[in-house]
């Protein structure tokens, strides 16, 4: 590219290469380079796009769509506040990114393979918000959306979806946030106003806030999949602006194999196709020389959405939008009963492939714990005494822990009571404790499930470093299981001394009652 200054007409090669001659050169190169920077890793210009869907753009679906030729994939709608509350964290086992919510589910999951194909889309009504969650997700993403179309009551409550489209100065405000604070392009999804001048005008004002584009569900807020889209209104959204247009609500109307989104594509002038229900029930629509069988193309999804880790509810519901008339068959049937993956997979024939898969991850996890487990222990305190112990219940009476017979002994040899410190493994979410007695700490090496294992398994190895009881079945009656059955002793007879106490107030209240029937009978006659 030959750039000439006006200024004084030297030429550069490129924009910000050398010195420039003026101020205003300067300052538009760099303009130049920054939105270069912005739109160049996503073109929305013939390109066929699977829309969001909530409950069906998860991870194994978009996976599905970009095999079988989607160019862009769109996640489900996920609100900001959710979003915000997430901690991103690496998935070496599974090979993903995910962000994770306070009760450790998944929120929104996404891998290598479509880093540079997925848009993020959100629901907000908060242009700050809008904006922190973008941060938080625009280094795993390739754009972000947000959703202004949705007339679903999920998405208008709190302002978002739909509502927007009658507060423009919110649309106006949100996107231009998003465009100067994040570098990767911005697109939002709208649906069309009732009258066709407001809907262009409501687009020719989204386009100045600087969007790369601009999906239009063809339908109004009110109208559902079986009312027509109105072509004629993205057609002329379409050729009144220049910033690309994405069609979108042609499924039950148009698109019933992959030759018809060519022609929804020139019947509404747009630049780019977003396909929703038409991919749900069977996303090899995007596929050039056409329809896969069904039962290929469950079998395809299932084997993401094991590999994945993918929750089976919500495998379940994308095969039932698949499978759509035949859920009456016996096969539609046993997938609706289905309360695991596993089940899901014996249904569709693939037990073999999810134990195959199963036990691959199984195996990575066991090797990146080992790993982690090393690593730890190269980098912790000398002066930590370790064994590898875990606390069995089973193998102690009932109510008698290794904790409880530390804690006496630091008591009886006037020690400070032990000082527990635990710690949960980010990888699997396993937990080491380390306890200090006397100014020495011990843990095991094992990691357990819980924080309560953990700690009594450094119990365990504080007992045994010291040649103390522990308390285990076996190892004969001892002052510490005596104690307990005196409290336990003496706490019946207290109860048998109250229920004897009970028992003489309440005849001694029935007696005084007795006598004062009488009296008052005595005074009435």
């Amino acid at each position: 590219m030959v750039w000439r200054c006006t200024a004084v007409g030297r030429l550069r090669d490129r924009p910000g290469s050398g010195r420039w001659s003026c101020r205003s050169c300067w300052y538009l190169a760099n303009h130049i380079i920054e939105m270069t920077v912005k739109t160049a890793t996503l073109c929305f210009r013939g390109k066929n796009i699977l829309a969001p869907m909530v409950r069906v753009g998860t991870l194994p679906m978009r996976l599905l769509a970009l095999d079988y030729g989607a160019d862009i994939v769109y996640c489900e709608e996920l609100i900001d506040i959710k979003m915000l509350q997430c901690k991103r964290v690496v998935n070496d086992i599974l090979g993903t990114v995910d962000f994770v919510a306070p009760n450790e589910r998944v929120v929104f999951r996404t891998c290598e393979r479509e880093r540079d194909s997925v848009v993020f889309q959100m629901g907000s009504a908060d242009a700050e918000r809008a904006l922190a969650v973008a941060k938080l997700v625009e280094n795993d993403v390739a754009g972000i959306d947000v959703n202004m179309g949705c007339p679903k009551e999920y998405s208008t409550k709190g302002g978002m979806g739909a509502a927007l489209l009658s507060d423009p100065d919110k649309i106006e405000s949100i996107l231009r946030t998003l465009v100067e604070g994040i570098s990767k392009p911005v697109t939002c999804k709208i649906r069309i106003l009732p009258l066709l001048e407001d809907t262009v005008s409501l687009a020719k004002r989204i386009e100045k806030t600087g969007v790369a584009a601009i999906a239009v569900h063809g339908r109004k807020k009110e109208e559902r999949p079986q009312h027509p889209v109105h072509c004629d209104m993205i057609k002329a959204i379409s050729e009144a602006v220049s910033v690309p247009v994405i069609a979108n609500g042609g499924s039950h109307d148009f698109i019933k194999e992959y030759t018809d989104i060519e022609a929804f594509q020139q019947t509404t002038a747009a630049s780019s196709v977003m396909i929703a229900r038409a991919a749900m029930w069977n996303p090899s629509i995007f596929r050039k020389e056409g329809l896969c069988p069904l039962k290929e193309v469950m079998q395809e999804y299932i084997k993401y959405a094991v590999r994945y880790d993918n929750h089976y509810t919500n495998t379940k519901y994308c095969l039932c939008q698949m499978l759509r008339e035949q859920l009456e068959t016996t096969q539609g049937k046993k997938l609706h009963a289905a309360q695991s993956t596993q089940e899901i997979c014996q249904v569709f024939e693939m037990n073999g492939f999810y134990k195959e898969t199963t036990a691959i991850l199984e195996t990575k996890k066991v090797s990146l714990e080992t790993k982690t487990q090393d690593e730890g222990d190269q980098v912790e305190d000398t002066d930590v005494i370790k064994m590898a112990v875990r606390f069995d219940k089973r193998e102690y009476p009932p109510q008698i822990t290794p904790k409880m017979y530390l804690l006496e002994w630091c008591r009886k040899e006037k020690h400070p009571q032990p000082v527990y410190e635990t710690v949960q493994r980010p990888l699997d979410k396993l937990f080491c404790s380390v306890v200090t007695v006397a100014e020495q700490k011990y843990r095991s090496t094992l990691w357990d499930k819980s924080k309560k294992l953990a700690e009594q398994a450094a119990a365990i190895v504080c007992l045994r470093t010291l040649g103390l009881p522990e308390g285990k079945l076996g190892e004969g009656e001892n002052h510490l299981i005596k104690k307990r059955k005196r409290e336990d002793h003496n706490l019946m007879n207290n109860r048998e001394h109250g229920d004897e106490l009970i028992e003489n107030a309440c005849k001694k209240v029935h007696l005084i009652e007795g006598t004062s029937d009488s009296s008052t009978s005595e005074m009435a006659q």
